[in-house]
């Protein structure tokens, strides 16, 4: 029998690039949660195969409320649950705290305790955190191990902190297959612009076009990012759910590739047309109350346990990145903020 796989947030980055990846490497049948009025430009080349039911189905489901997801998880009956719908914006975070833990924290509780519910599937579990959890981590732990304590910057790092400690529950007091993941820094095509990275390929794909003057806004350029790229990540979490799954293990994902994130923006601007003329100016309003300013990982644990490795380079991202923004632009597929 087809196995079923089921993505909260198949909309998103991660979900889409995830789906993209079972379709083609496995033969699972791909089952994918989302909001009804949740944007479907990330999945736009997945609707045709949605609306012929080609191995991609999609099922309108909530994390705020429980009835959806009871709905949702006795349709599907899944095999495999990667679980990536979240409020995931930590600077949105601050402004609206609630919201953020109720979807963050509460959701995942909702979700998980509709799976317990079903007496129909005993799926493999996979619960994404966040690095973030690790905080304002002091330069003698790095790299950061799975056992540093946590330090969160943000309502969404605390909020992520209680998404990790949540699954982790459920696999003890309930002996579920569930398994928590860090990802550490992740980015590429379809990457959402509010992020750093994200954010300055809009903005230079915005002034070769002749669209904005030749001025980058940023945030803090200080902070040290380990990058990976998304395409990477869908193929660790791929591995973490088929691997000798482990029931409440958790792991850190990451790349190997560490920088500033000024020196990512200069990169960025490097590989431009208008690199030359191109200034950086800071804008009070990017900037967060905190942040987590080292981010370097040690990823040993899962790599020694699914023998993972990333294979995308820091320069191949950035450059797919780049001219993801630049046809987003071309296409006039996006909005000016």
């Amino acid at each position: 029998m087809t196995k079923k796989a089921l993505i909260t947030g198949i909309t998103g980055m991660v979900g889409s690039h995830l789906t993209d990846y079972l379709l083609e490497n496995t033969d699972w049948d791909v089952h994918g949660m989302c909001r009804w009025r949740s944007p479907l430009d990330n999945v736009n080349h997945l609707l045709d195969r949605v609306n012929r039911k080609d191995r991609v189905f999609f099922h309108d489901g909530d994390l705020c409320d429980a009835i959806s997801l009871i709905h949702v998880i006795d349709e599907v009956r899944p095999d495999y649950v990667f679980h990536l719908a979240a409020q995931s914006y930590p600077k949105t975070s601050f402004d609206s705290p609630i919201q953020t833990y109720d979807t963050n924290i509460l959701g995942t509780h909702r979700l998980l305790e509709a799976v317990r519910m079903c007496k129909e599937c005993e799926p493999v579990i996979h619960v994404c955190a966040s690095s973030e959890v690790f905080g304002r981590v002091p330069k003698e732990f790095l790299p950061i191990n799975e056992e540093c304590k946590f330090h969160p910057a943000s309502p969404y790092a605390i909020s992520k902190a209680g998404t990790d400690l949540v699954g982790r529950y459920f696999a003890e007091a309930h002996n579920m297959t569930v398994m928590t993941t860090r990802m550490f820094t992740h980015t590429g095509p379809r990457r959402g612009d509010v992020f750093a990275e994200s954010t300055f390929a809009k903005q230079i794909a915005m002034i070769e076009a002749e669209m904005i003057p030749p001025v980058v806004k940023t945030g803090n350029l200080d902070s040290l990012r380990t990058w990976s790229d998304v395409r990477d990540a869908v193929r660790a979490y791929f591995l973490l759910v088929t691997k000798n799954p482990v029931p409440g293990e958790y792991y850190n994902i990451g790349g190997t590739f560490s920088c500033s994130v000024g020196d990512m923006l200069k990169h960025l601007v490097s590989i431009s047309s208008c690199g030359d003329s191109i200034t950086v100016e800071t804008e009070q309003a990017r900037l967060r109350a905190l942040d987590a300013d080292l981010q370097v990982p040690d990823t040993t644990k899962f790599r020694e346990h699914t023998g993972w490795e990333p294979t995308i380079s820091f320069e191949q991202t950035m450059q797919d990145l780049l001219d993801f923004w630049r046809k987003q632009v071309r296409n006039n597929n996006f909005l000016t903020r």
